[in-house]
């Protein structure tokens, strides 16, 4: 249950909403809490720092920063579209995450409610001549923070919305994932391959709702299973599409159904925090669209391409690392696994399929299928090498030009 909190917190700190007004309401208590201290404000800096001095400037903030927060809004959703529209609908949920884009949005509300408080306070009497040399200081400081995000702003805003950064976004969001997987295989419970399967005389836990399965609280569930002895099959592991009323997990003893569900996060679409899968389906997803008769983009594809065989490739060297824990912490529970062949599938296969006449994509594949097959994880290189052969059949079959099959095969089998 704890894990679950951490989550759901984690979650609305990233949304858009949260976060923006977590600073407007920052910016507002500073505000009120300025009277507070004008005790402690020597008198030469009153008689410098009056009224008179720090209301032009609260005018000129409160003015601009609403300005430029809703143009700076209008470009935010107009760029996300039109990235969402160029490559999957999927990265849209990432795009809204951008923390570049929150933090200075944040800045720009939390000056203009911060300049437009500070007015109504010194017009309504409640601040003193002391007080305003608080507010000429805080102003300062948020003049400073303002300069600071409106550089930030500039720079972001020449890559917002275009490919390479959308695509830059979805590799940095499938990475923690892989990296925990290859910190902690299986999430640090048993894997299902080696485990025995689960009792016909087991009770099943059916799920609440329709759904994707985005988080699991292992060790809300381990603890919870600890106490009686019991052994819990999980049949849905994060990313499983889930039907109402359809088993989730397996339980064998005594245990509190309701208690176990509620470590089972459900929701409307698939997420990242566990699904090691999803940044290379979305990956896949925008080399497909790039393959379009549409698009016609075959450089966005050698480009998707580069970017999962590096991952895959740095996920194979984390998988060998010498600093791997591979102890089980949660001794109740047993889990499906994800695969090395799961996460070559989700990386070329769509691809491989949409572009298999195509011989730029398909050398590109080849290419890095070939550098994957001698991963120092045996499972990547083993699945590397049969999704070789399945792209070679591939081009035999929709490849007409008989001298690029045999370039393809050549790039296959160097020497």
């Amino acid at each position: 249950m704890r894990d679950k909190i951490w989550l759901w917190i984690a979650r609305l700190w990233r949304r858009p909403g949260i976060r923006i007004s977590s600073f407007g309401a920052a910016a507002l208590l500073v505000a009120l809490m300025a009277p507070l201290v004008d005790g402690l404000i020597p008198q030469a800096l009153v008689d410098r720092f009056s009224r008179d001095a720090v209301l032009p400037i609260l005018n000129i903030l409160a003015s601009s920063m609403l300005a430029v927060t809703t143009f700076s809004l209008g470009n935010m959703v107009q760029a996300f579209r039109s990235a969402a529209g160029e490559a999957t609908p999927r990265v849209y949920q990432l795009l809204m995450q951008d923390m570049t884009t929150l933090n200075v949005l944040s800045v720009f509300v939390g000056a203009f409610l911060f300049s437009l408080m500070s007015i109504v306070m010194f017009r309504a009497g409640f601040y003193s001549e002391s007080a305003a040399v608080i507010i000429f200081g805080l102003t300062m400081i948020c003049i400073v923070l303002i300069v600071v995000a409106i550089l930030r702003w500039i720079a972001h805003l020449s890559q917002l919305g275009s490919l390479h950064y959308t695509l830059s976004m979805v590799e940095n969001a499938a990475k923690p994932p892989l990296e925990r997987l290859a910190k902690m295989p299986n999430h640090g419970a048993h894997a299902a391959s080696n485990s025995r399967m689960a009792p016909q005389d087991s009770t099943a836990l059916r799920s609440p709702r329709t759904g994707f399965v985005q988080h699991i609280s292992l060790a809300g569930l381990n603890d919870h299973l600890a106490q009686s002895g019991a052994t819990l099959w999980i049949a849905t592991p994060p990313a499983s599409w889930v039907l109402k009323n359809t088993p989730l997990a397996y339980v064998e003893g005594d245990s509190d159904p309701e208690t176990l569900l509620e470590n089972f996060t459900l929701g409307d679409d698939r997420t990242v925090e566990q699904d090691a899968r999803f940044g290379l389906v979305i990956m896949s997803e925008i080399a497909s669209r790039a393959l379009s008769s549409g698009v016609n983009d075959p450089g966005t594809v050698v480009d998707v391409i580069h970017r999962t065989e590096r991952i895959l490739w740095t996920l194979g060297d984390q998988m060998m690392d010498d600093a791997q824990d591979t102890e089980i912490h949660y001794d109740h529970i047993i889990m499906g696994t994800v695969s090395a062949d799961d996460l070559i599938g989700d990386a070329y296969a769509a691809i491989m399929a949409d572009g298999g006449d195509r011989f730029d994509v398909m050398a590109a594949i080849l290419r890095a299928l070939t550098n994957l097959s001698q991963s120092e994880w045996p499972d990547l290189a083993s699945g590397a090498k049969d999704t070789r052969a399945k792209a070679l059949s591939i081009i035999e079959r929709r490849v007409e030009d008989p001298e690029a099959v045999q370039k393809l095969r050549d790039l296959a089998n160097p020497t």
